[in-house]
Order: C-alpha cells, then sequence, then structure tokens
C-alpha cells in the first residue's frame, strides 16, 4: 500500500495492518519526524511539495525495485506532504518479510531510494520566518550507491 497524504498516520494501526495482512517471521518499521536543526540550522517548520500522479508512480516503482530484490509479503509506504511542524511523522515504511534480514534490508533501500528519487521538494522555515528549499545530500546519494553496487 502506498499513500501520499496531509494528515497524520498511527504506528500502531500501521503495524497491526502489516501482521494482520501476513504469516511472517519480521516487521520492520521506519518512521521519519521533522527535525529542529538540519545542517546545524534551526527548523521551525517544514513544507514538502509533490506533483500528485508522478509521486505516487516514482513511490512504487521504488517499492516494485525492493520487491524484486527480496521476498515482501506486505509494504506500506506512508509520505506525508503540506505543512509539517517539529516532531511530526513525515514518512513511514513497514516491511513484512519472512526473515529479519530481508525486513531490514528493503526498508533501508525503501529510505534510501526515497530520499534520492522520489519527487518531494522541501522547503524548511527557520525562527525568524525565513524559508528556504532544501538541496539533496551527498550522503543520500552515497547511501544509495551501495545498492547499485558502485
Amino acid at each position: 500500500m502506498i499513500r501520499v497524504q496531509t494528515e497524520d498516520f498511527s504506528l500502531q494501526k500501521e503495524y497491526d495492518r502489516l501482521r494482520q495482512l501476513s504469516s511472517v517471521g519480521a516487521v520492520v518499521t521506519f518512521t521519519g519526524l521533522v527535525r529542529d536543526i538540519n545542517q546545524g540550522e534551526q527548523v521551525s517548520s517544514l513544507t514538502l511539495e509533490h506533483y500528485p500522479g508522478m509521486t505516487e508512480k516514482a513511490l512504487s516503482e521504488i517499492v516494485s525495485q525492493a520487491r524484486q530484490r527480496w521476498d515482501i509479503q506486505q509494504c506500506t509506504l506512508i509520505h506525508r506532504v503540506g505543512e509539517l511542524k517539529l516532531s511530526d511523522q513525515i514518512v513511514f515504511v513497514g516491511i513484512a518479510c519472512m526473515h529479519r534480514q530481508e525486513a531490514f534490508a528493503a526498508c533501508e533501500f525503501i529510505m534510501d531510494y526515497l530520499k534520492t528519487q522520489a519527487p518531494f521538494w522541501k522547503k524548511e522555515s527557520n525562527s525568524q520566518g525565513e524559508s528556504y528549499w532544501v538541496d539533496a545530500r551527498e550522503s543520500d546519494t552515497t547511501a544509495l550507491d551501495k545498492w547499485s553496487g558502485k
């Protein structure tokens, strides 16, 4: 299941759904939150924009690539858009697999691809009321390289 939404999500409900829909040995989840500091700068809010249709297609492709690598029984990917405050949940990735190693790897793979390949645009605001677009980080690209064998 893939969802792009403005509404918050319940970690417990998403975890329970993964358990109910599969008979597996492992459920791994990741939840990303809005940080108060990014690259040494204070952050007061984060606005995420996307292009409907294109974003969901890109997310589906990322999940499809993960399914080609690992035996994923269930996958939930939720990404929020709109204005978010400090500590708000941004992203949820939940993976259900027979074994923990593949569940961990699939979850990490999806997050690494989300950070570099998903069409989201992030604008941070600081306590002085200034806003700025967030550029991609070299560390995110480096994390992605391990999946392609570079």
